[in-house]
């Protein structure tokens, strides 16, 4: 791992500090979470193979998010935003076992890895899908292919749609039309939340699918906000349920909440949440684990964390999620991670209009040109007309139907991504295209 070596600074009256983006120590902040958010993730997808066991993988991630924030020696407060977690398959995520647990990633599991990151309070969140040690000489197909894609193009959509002036119900509608085009599921319960300093669960929401039971108030993006977009999709019928397979392993502390409790394990682990995690969740390993299991169900008992249990979709199906920190600034909005796909190919492609428009567009958030002003046009030879006319004619065909040369910008770049649901080719930058045949 490398170290970071721009620390940030720590402004000395933290009650001035100005968190949102406009401050830029704020903004160097986030992104400096972000940047070890990345390199863990990179680092735990590296390790992931059959046969390891996801303890060890947990393990792995912690306390690779522990050893990098170390390196920023000027800020005290830092380390673990949220635990890493790494769910197989059906299970829809939280899956972060403790000590004893043998649960082992098998050949062509689909794998997601969820993390997250705080420096002085300032957070960044990743999750990412892969698929264990599958074979990159052809694209895997079928429903974890369907579910991948989905997924992944549901995610790039919400980001073209994170500008200042439109509303999370707009992008709650966008992830159905998504999810169906794959003939996939939303994940139901989900949500998309704003991030505040040392706020992992911001008021403000984008619900991955409304409900009569589930619904959230809708509101306007503003400038300088932080969301955390995470994407959840399902082969099955997306009402994923807890499972005596496993238990719950990560809480959180509910702040407004007290109570003298009564066992001195109970008590243990109270005082541990509030003087190591008082705001962020945790997972039970990070505490003594013998007193932790005991002493965290009378703490749930009595209101005094919220948990974050381990949900499951019916067995045999599929469940991908892909999630990222999202900045929107002034100029354009900022994904702050960006991770190469795994080999698939979907046997379904986007076709809606509106889906595709959204795509082919741009994450800036600067308004167009105004009608009234008329900049000043170069003279076209005929030749060269003739040479812009045929670029914007091929450029209208790959935003329709997903050309190599889009699929392969949007690896490297947020500005772009293609319509399409297969890769290009095997290797490890493959994004995921559309087949068109």
């Amino acid at each position: 791992m490398n170290k970071d070596d721009d620390d940030v600074d720590i402004d000395k009256e933290e009650e001035d500090l100005d968190v949102d983006l406009s401050n830029p120590d704020a903004l160097a902040k986030y992104k400096s979470s972000a940047e070890i958010a990345n390199r863990v993730l990179k680092a735990v997808i590296k390790e992931v193979a059959p046969g390891r066991k996801i303890l060890e993988l947990c393990q792995f991630g912690d306390k690779l998010i522990v050893d990098e924030t170390n390196q920023h020696k000027r800020v005290p407060d830092k380390g673990v935003a949220f635990p890493t977690s790494i769910s197989v398959n059906n299970c829809a995520g939280h899956f972060s076992p403790l000590t004893g647990d043998e649960t082992v990633i098998q050949e062509g599991d689909l794998v997601k890895i969820d993390l997250g990151v705080h420096i002085d309070g300032f957070i960044a969140v990743v999750a990412h899908t892969i698929l264990a040690a599958t074979s990159k000489e052809a694209p895997v197909t079928g429903p974890r292919a369907d579910v991948i894609c989905a997924a992944h193009f549901a995610a790039e959509c919400a980001l073209r749609m994170l500008k200042p002036g439109r509303k999370n119900t707009e992008i709650t509608e966008m992830f159905q039309k998504v999810a169906s085009t794959f003939h996939c599921n939303i994940v139901e319960g989900v949500l998309s939340h704003q991030l505040k300093r040392f706020v992992i669960d911001g008021n403000n929401v984008i619900i991955s699918k409304a409900s009569t039971d589930q619904k959230v108030e809708e509101f306007t993006f503003q400038e300088n906000e932080v969301y955390a977009i995470d994407i959840v999709m399902s082969t099955g019928d997306g009402k994923p349920k807890e499972s005596g397979a496993a238990r719950t392993t990560i809480y959180k502390r509910a702040i407004d909440q007290n109570y003298n409790l009564k066992l001195k394990a109970a008590r243990y682990v109270l005082n541990e949440i509030n003087q190591h995690f008082p705001t962020f969740p945790f997972t039970i390993r990070a505490l003594d684990e013998k007193r932790g299991r005991l002493g965290i169900v009378e703490c749930l008992n009595h209101g005094l964390v919220h948990p974050y249990p381990v949900l499951y979709d019916k067995a045999g199906e599929f469940v991908a999620q892909f999630k990222y920190t999202a900045l929107v600034l002034p100029n354009n909005t900022v994904k702050l991670s960006n991770h190469s796909l795994p080999y698939v190919s979907s046997q379904y492609s986007i076709t809606d209009p509106g889906l595709q428009a959204i795509l082919s567009s741009s994450t800036s958030n600067t308004p167009a040109p105004s009608a009234t002003t008329k900049p000043k046009k170069k003279k076209t030879t005929g030749k060269n007309k003739k040479k812009k006319e045929a670029a914007a004619a091929a450029a209208a065909a790959a935003a329709a139907t997903g050309s190599s040369s889009s699929s392969s910008s949007s690896s490297s770049s947020s500005e772009s991504s293609s319509s399409s649901a297969t890769s290009s080719a095997p290797s490890e930058t493959n994004l995921v295209k559309m087949d068109t045949t």
